[in-house]
């Protein structure tokens, strides 16, 4: 059936329980010393609050696009919309932080299931290039708009009737992202779609979940039960890149874990989210308990970061352009390392004006890496293979928010704020250098997609 319905009610439906899903990520962060005064807990606590929801989401993530492609990219946005809100309410009348977050986990599982179908039920409701290009677009949009609200909408809330709120407020947005599915999303599906992979999806959920345990609790396990858990991961690693090297369809294809360029790009992505996330948290958690300021003013006084990003991300994509990806990305990784370098040197209770400075850094080299980046990780497969290499960019970048949040807030607890946000200085330092390496703009193998199945 041809698809008449007006593109912008589309791309509305399409991306608002995605839009959702982000602003509650980014705004989670503000209210973390609100939940531990009410729910108990340590740094610890506001680790796990953050990456409960990061383990499932990257762990889901790839398996949630093969299973849009195989059985209905609009109808698994609907069951991934449902449990986001269902989970949401939990989060929202959560009587203690083991319920919290038992439902934080089903919301990334629900955010997974999300993501990757929003913007492939989109692009298959507009076939033509142009607008394939409006819905990148809108999404791209949709993405960088959260970062710069999802903290204030946190703040906001937290200070003037609580954090659950923040819990609240997904569950009418989310049932009117329901309802618009239904009125104005058609069913897409890949007619040659391979095999889910539930082995490989249960060891990489062993992988990650076990990593994020040994860097939040290895300071208070001990180091017997540390080094266990540290084989755990080791082990179950190598069985996934072995698992995969031998199933027919793999989550991650065995000639990618050989490609260097997109190697290169996705430890760029790494690097930035590790870095961008954990300082979102040491911040949250430094600038309450240490200067004594409310959430909001926190939120507040953080804008200049998601502000330079959204301001510089068209400077970025024109030098990528111009003289490939090489430059920006290690230029960004630069001066986000800068950025928190100087941070940790006036420490988080210096003049506002110096960390005002320190945000406008990491912000501007935010903006110069993640466009770049995701161009240099896209341009060195086929288009054909484009949605597993989506996939592979946005769990480096779930995968750095998560170890990030995990390092940083676990160094905050030894050391201190300006420890923790050294750190992550470091890390970005050490991603220019292994970005410097990149050479060229990355070869492009375009070949025609297989066509999509869309019904209205």
């Amino acid at each position: 059936m041809a698809f008449h319905r007006s593109p912008t009610l589309v791309l509305i439906a399409a991306y608002l329980g995605l839009f959702v899903g982000l602003i509650d990520s980014n705004a989670v962060n503000l209210a973390l010393p609100a939940i531990q005064h009410d729910l108990g807990g340590d740094v610890s606590a506001a680790q796990w609050t953050v990456d409960a929801y990061n383990v499932t989401f990257a762990a889901v993530l790839l398996t949630a696009g093969s299973l849009g492609d195989r059985f209905g990219r609009r109808r698994l946005l609907r069951i991934g919309l449902g449990a986001f809100v269902a989970s949401s309410l939990v989060c929202a009348l959560a009587p203690s932080l083991g319920t919290l977050l038992a439902a934080r986990a089903v919301q990334g599982v629900g955010a997974a299931l999300m993501l990757p179908q929003g913007l492939a039920v989109a692009a298959a409701a507009f076939p033509d290039a142009a607008g394939r290009a409006r819905a990148t677009a809108a999404w791209a949009v949709a993405a960088a708009s959260s970062a710069a609200l999802g903290p204030i909408v946190g703040g906001f809330l937290t200070d003037s009737v609580g954090w659950r709120y923040i819990f609240w407020v997904n569950a009418p947005v989310g049932l009117v992202a329901l309802a618009m599915s239904l009125r104005y999303l058609p069913e897409s599906r890949n007619p040659v779609a391979g095999r889910v992979d539930p082995f490989g999806q249960a060891l990489l959920m062993l992988t990650l979940g076990t990593l994020t345990v040994v860097l939040v609790e290895g300071r208070t396990v001990g180091v017997g039960p540390s080094a266990v858990l540290a084989a755990l991961v080791a082990a179950s690693g190598i069985a996934l890149v072995r698992h995969q090297r031998r199933v027919p369809h793999a989550m991650l294809p065995p000639d990618f874990l050989g490609n260097r360029r997109l190697l290169i790009a996705l430890a760029a992505i790494f690097a930035m989210t590790f870095g961008t996330y954990g300082m979102l948290l040491v911040n949250s958690l430094a600038f309450q308990q240490q200067r004594g300021v409310d959430a909001l003013a926190t939120a507040v006084a953080f804008l200049p970061m998601p502000l330079t990003y959204l301001a510089l991300i068209p400077v970025a994509n024109v030098l990528a352009r111009r003289s490939g990806p090489r430059l920006p990305m290690t230029a960004g990784l630069v001066l986000m390392g800068a950025g928190m370098l100087l941070y940790a040197l006036v420490g988080p209770e210096a003049e506002l004006w110096l960390l005002e400075m320190a945000f406008v850094l990491a912000g501007a080299g935010l903006a110069l890496n993640t466009g770049p980046a995701v161009s240099a990780a896209m341009n060195t497969v086929s288009v054909s293979r484009a949605g597993v290499t989506s996939g592979l960019v946005n769990l480096a970048r779930l995968v750095g928010i998560t170890v990030g949040v995990a390092v940083m807030g676990t160094v905050l607890a030894l050391a201190g704020a300006r420890a923790a946000v050294l750190t992550g200085g470091v890390v970005e330092l050490l991603g220019a250098v292994v970005v410097f390496g990149y050479t060229g703009r990355g070869r492009s193998q375009e070949t025609a997609p297989k066509e999509e199945v869309c019904h209205a």
